[in-house]
């Protein structure tokens, strides 16, 4: 009885149990249920504003990847790589040992063969960790999703960052293949620093930097180190960032790091037990590379100056392809910086070859000659003299040497292509003389009013020394000398007639466009940079064509795909009549006796004749107070300036500085021309154009010989007769008021001067017998004679 009740009690504790038991298998199926559909629809919601990309898109995004730019010489030879937070090389999977894949697989993603992209209970085992906080890191992702997370979305911790990190995962593993993401991760990861201290990404830097070998080159135990790094790379890395070898308690992480990896490698067979143990016991302390003290090359002008210009070429081919002017980025500070930025970004990735136009010859030449001469611009007052120099060819507008300052260390301001300075006298003939003769205003001989003056507001205009002078001057006279009055003269009634700023414009000039209603804007009121200054007269020196001035003449991607390369695209300023009637008025600037350029002339044949005979035309340049001094002049070749100041911009120097300058130009000249001597084409001439007009003229009036009626009398016009060259019309008829510029009463004390009889010398007298005195009287007259003869 007894048992039958116990029996009885147990059977129906059992199936109370068992139906518990039931009912709990129900719940747990339904729960489960019930959470995977609660999950699955977190998940869609998490990724419902997910835009998946295309194949194409994803690729890129995956395989973009920073590569080390360079800038090169004209001839190939590199300038420096582009400045980067990252030094990075990329290589395809044959270029991988296949020792550093298993090692990375054995680490990071044990199921990375069999997976579609994610490991289902790993996710599981990371989402519980991240919700409960029990398990510390558990990791979860796979290499597959780490490469997504690093090239397309960001290192934020939310659920809706690791759902997309899932959904493109499970996309890219229907995209690529196994090898092709393993091979993009090894190219895209960071592997701490080298021994130069750099930060370096992708295996072969990382083979490279630590041991000195390529990423198919590495032994097992550097494969395992190199396998480790990924995880934690400046902490397991075996450098400073100065390059040096840590102390053996910073490296204990990375060699611990890599025994796990080598252990890992054994559990997962890739490695059997006595290479295991091998690897393990082996020194690899002694392979790491010593530390390598790396020159910066890019700590000078140079390297400054292509950077910016590679970047503003580049530039220009973001914003014109979204359809936005040049115009549109100049007067937007915002937008320049924008497009500034993405450029920037695109050079830093872009792994590009950018082929610039110096000569290395010649830019070294020039710079060493400023460097080890520059002492004869010293005046001892302690204030650096600066200098700035650049070298074009006026066919190409390439430029071909610069020299920005004179010791970069000292100051980095560059000289050459950002100081803005007064241009001083070689406005002259840009702003005034070859408009004017363009427009058929003047001809070479016409007359200038030379006589004293004031500006309109009521200043004194004077020339050079604060003198004036009292009669009318030719324009080649006016000049050779660069007199200020007659210029001022000539200016006043050009733009009277003639809007200058239009030429201006086709040359990209910087010169504010209200300037140019200044009476003082050909004596050098606006501001400009040397770069600027040389490529005005480069379209002289060019018959009258515009060729904007480059230094980046191709950028080349990594895939041999030219991206950019320059073409040249003249812009016609003047007509060649114009400009060859300037050249033939601004070689008497070096020329004439009384030429202001004529201490340049000189220099050069202290320094070589050849180059010295050259056809050289130019235009001296001195502002306000001495505080610049200019020189520029061309050869049919090159057009060469140079400019010298004091940095504070307000500092004079003494006038005999205008003379050092030009000494300073001639040996910069001379280096140049003694590495590449065809460049000045010093054989050449420069000729007058054919469309040229030439007329006879009166050397004192600048217009036609002939008859003309002066104060009632009929008389013909006075002078010898000379040739002057035109652009169109030709000379003009004689007139009374025969010149530009000048009062009624200074044409008039013109031809009164003209207008005296003429005297006529005293008849002999008859012979007498001498005295003691007549001898003298008669060698007096004899004199007299002669002089009037001269």
């Amino acid at each position: 009885m007894n048992k039958e009740r116990v029996f009885f009690g147990l059977n129906v504790f059992l199936s109370v149990l068992r139906s518990l038991g039931y009912f709990f298998i129900t719940v747990l199926i339904l729960g489960g249920t019930l959470s995977l559909g609660i999950g699955l629809g977190y998940f869609a919601f998490l990724v419902s504003d997910t835009e998946v990309p295309d194949k194409e898109t994803m690729v890129k995004a995956i395989n973009d990847i920073e590569l080390v730019s360079s800038f090169t010489y004209d001839n190939g030879e590199k300038i420096a790589d582009f400045k980067s937070d990252l030094v990075r090389t990329r290589v395809n999977s044959e270029q991988i040992s296949p020792i550093v894949e298993q090692a990375l697989i054995a680490t990071e993603d044990e199921y990375f063969n069999v997976h579609k992209g994610i490991v289902p209970k790993a996710l599981l085992r990371a989402v519980i960790s991240d919700i409960t906080g029990i398990g510390g890191q558990s990791g979860g992702s796979t290499l597959t999703q780490q490469l997504v997370k690093q090239q397309i979305l960001t290192d934020e911790t939310t659920f809706s960052r690791k759902a997309n990190e899932i959904l493109l995962a499970l996309r890219l593993e229907k995209m690529l293949s196994k090898e092709e993401i393993l091979t993009a991760y090894l190219n895209v990861s960071p592997f701490g620093r080298n021994n130069k201290g750099q930060n370096i990404a992708g295996i072969q830097e990382a083979a490279r930097g630590l041991f000195g070998k390529n990423a198919d080159d590495l032994s097992l135990p550097q494969a395992a180190f190199i396998a480790g790094l990924p995880q934690s790379p400046i902490v397991y890395s075996p450098y400073t960032n100065l390059g040096q070898i840590k102390p053996d308690e910073g490296l204990t992480y990375g060699l611990e790091r890599k025994n796990q990896v080598l252990y890992s490698m054994y559990r997962e067979k890739f490695i059997d037990k006595a290479q295991y143990e091998e690897a393990l016991n082996y020194d690899l302390k002694q392979d790491f590379l010593p530390q390598e003290i790396i020159t910066d090359q890019t700590n000078n002008y140079l390297y400054y100056q292509v950077e910016n210009d590679t970047i503003e070429t580049l530039m220009t081919k973001i914003y014109e392809k979204d359809n936005i002017s040049e115009a549109d980025i100049k007067k937007d500070n915002n937008l320049y910086d924008k497009y500034y930025q993405l450029a920037e970004r695109e050079l830093r990735r872009g792994g590009y070859v950018v082929q610039t136009t110096i000569n290395k010859n010649i830019y070294e030449a020039m710079n060493t000659t400023a460097q080890n001469s520059g002492y004869i611009l010293d005046d001892g007052s302690g204030n650096t003299v600066q200098l700035g120099s650049v070298l074009m060819e006026n066919q190409s507008g390439k430029i071909i040497g610069f020299v920005a300052g004179r010791n970069y260390e000292e100051s980095q301001n560059n000289h050459a292509f950002n100081s803005r300075r007064s241009p001083g006298s070689t406005m002259k003939p840009i702003v005034a003389y070859a408009p004017a003769i363009d427009t058929g205003m003047i001809g070479s001989e016409s007359q200038l009013s030379n006589h004293a003056r004031n500006y309109p507001g009521g200043g004194k205009l004077t020339n050079y020394g604060g003198q004036s002078g009292n009669e009318f001057k030719s324009v080649s006279k006016a000049l050779a000398v660069s007199d200020n009055i007659p210029v001022v003269n000539l200016y006043e009634k050009l733009i009277e007639r003639t809007n200058v700023y239009d030429y201006f414009q086709k040359m990209n000039s910087t010169i504010n466009p209200d300037n140019f209603s200044h009476l003082s804007l050909p004596l050098g009121t606006g501001e400009v940079t040397v770069d600027e200054q040389t490529n005005y007269y480069q379209t002289l020196a060019n018959n009258g064509v515009y060729q904007k001035g480059y230094m980046i003449h191709k950028i080349v991607a990594p895939n041999e795909e030219v991206i950019y390369e320059h073409q040249d695209a003249g812009i016609p300023v003047f007509k060649p009549a114009t400009a060859t009637i300037m050249q033939d008025l601004m070689r008497h600037v070096l020329n004439d006796n009384n030429g202001t350029g004529r201490p340049a002339k000189g220099a050069l044949y202290g320094l070589d004749n050849n180059l010295a005979n050259a056809d050289w035309v130019g235009k001296t340049g001195t502002s306000e107070l001495e505080r610049d001094y200019w020189f520029i002049a061309s050869t049919p070749g090159v057009t060469l300036t140079t400019w010298i100041g004091k940095e504070d911009g307000h500092s004079s120097m003494d006038y005999r500085w205008g003379n050092n300058n030009m000494q300073m130009w001639a040996m910069i000249a001379n280096a140049a021309y003694q590495q590449q001597p065809d460049l000045f084409k010093v054989n050449q001439r420069f000729e007058l154009d054919n469309s040229v007009i030439k007329s006879e003229v009166s050397d004192l009036t600048g217009t036609k010989m002939g008859n003309i009626t002066i104060n009632g009398r009929n008389i013909n016009v006075p002078g010898k007769k000379v040739q002057s060259y035109f652009a169109q019309n030709g000379a003009a008829n004689p007139d009374f008021r025969f010149g530009i510029g000048g009062t009624d009463a200074n044409y008039q004390q013109f031809w009164n001067a003209h207008l005296q009889p003429k005297k006529t010398p005293p008849k002999p007298k008859k012979e007498t017998k001498p005295t003691s005195r007549e001898p003298e009287k008669d060698d007096e007259k004899e004199s007299d004679s002669k002089d009037d003869e001269d």
